[in-house]
């Protein structure tokens, strides 16, 4: 019996959000299509992928292992079904800038297939704050940025959006707020919180909490995205942040849960920045092009390549 690829996004999403419940209403299909596709994936594969709990689904060690195919397999299938149609003979020198969320949460799996795509493309990265990214393209000492978009206020710079991550509320297993029916910041208030702080994550969260009654009771600040994800997966506070940096487990192997958040929180923007003005050169081009396609946005005309 073959395995199709509806069984494995079915897995994948159940893996992720760690219950089949949550993933129905994520893929919009019935709760008993997801069961009938993982209970057929474990008979084709001979063993139990996740272990029914109370709480959810949590991965077995074939389930996990099962995982990182399923990951490879629709990765190559999104590749086949997104073809670049920009030359692959473009050549030439790109400098791109990126901050440190996008470049360890993003940008690598779209480098590595920008270098197979276009062989002869050189690609120069640099790991920069929000302010030197935005002086470096004024400059032209970088061509093109990748970025959150949502924090850039230059009117000199065009941005282009690529994608927008819901940011959601971070639990550790069996926290007491996964058994509530809604959960706000007033709720949240309540619990320790840890506060994440690079690429102005922390400024971002103050904005939407200060449209609030509410404030968080900040135990900790830190830069670092693992330190809250291990913080949050061994109970010591919880934090919102993205979807795009969300993993299911902490480093120590620990669960983390997420729940929407019922009072407005805005999504987390990536996508492309240059100088306003700017005449693309044909490398410019390939990585606009590129992504306007692996994102499946509008087109630009060719002779609108030169312009904002």
């Amino acid at each position: 019996m073959s395995i199709s690829l509806r069984q494995l996004r079915y897995f994948v999403a159940t893996a992720e959000l760690g219950q089949i419940s949550q993933a129905a209403v994520d893929l919009s299909i019935s709760q008993s299509a997801i069961t009938t596709a993982i209970k057929e994936l474990e008979r084709i594969v001979g063993a139990s992928l996740f272990l029914r709990t109370p709480n959810g689904m949590d991965l077995t060690l074939a389930g996990r292992q099962f995982l990182s195919h399923a990951y490879e397999i629709l990765k190559k299938v999104d590749e086949a079904t997104h073809l670049n149609v920009v030359s692959s003979s473009v050549e030439g020198t790109l400098a791109i800038a990126a901050t440190y969320t996008v470049i360890g949460y993003f940008l690598p799996q779209h480098i590595e297939r920008l270098r197979r795509l276009f062989p002869k493309l050189e690609l120069q990265l640099f790991e920069l704050n929000r302010e030197s990214i935005e002086e470096g393209l004024l400059t032209n000492r970088y061509d093109m940025a990748v970025l959150l978009t949502s924090n850039i206020l230059n009117p000199a710079l065009t941005t282009e959006k690529l994608m927008s991550s819901t940011r959601r509320l971070w639990v550790p297993a069996q926290h007491p707020l996964l058994a509530r029916d809604s959960v706000g910041f007033r709720e949240i208030a309540q619990q320790p919180y840890i506060m994440l702080t690079v690429d102005e994550a922390a400024h971002t969260s103050l904005k939407y909490w200060s449209a609030s009654t509410y404030q968080p009771r900040v135990i900790l600040r830190t830069s670092s995205v693992e330190a809250v994800r291990s913080l949050v997966a061994n109970g010591q506070g919880v934090a919102i942040l993205s979807d795009m940096v969300h993993r299911p487990w902490s480093l120590e192997g620990r669960r983390i849960e997420t729940i929407d958040v019922r009072d407005p929180v805005p999504a987390m923007d990536v996508g492309l920045a240059w100088r306003r003005g700017t005449e693309f050169s044909p490398v410019m081009t390939a990585l606009r092009s590129y992504f306007q396609q692996t994102f499946h946005l509008p087109g630009v005309r060719a002779s609108s390549f030169g312009t904002d």
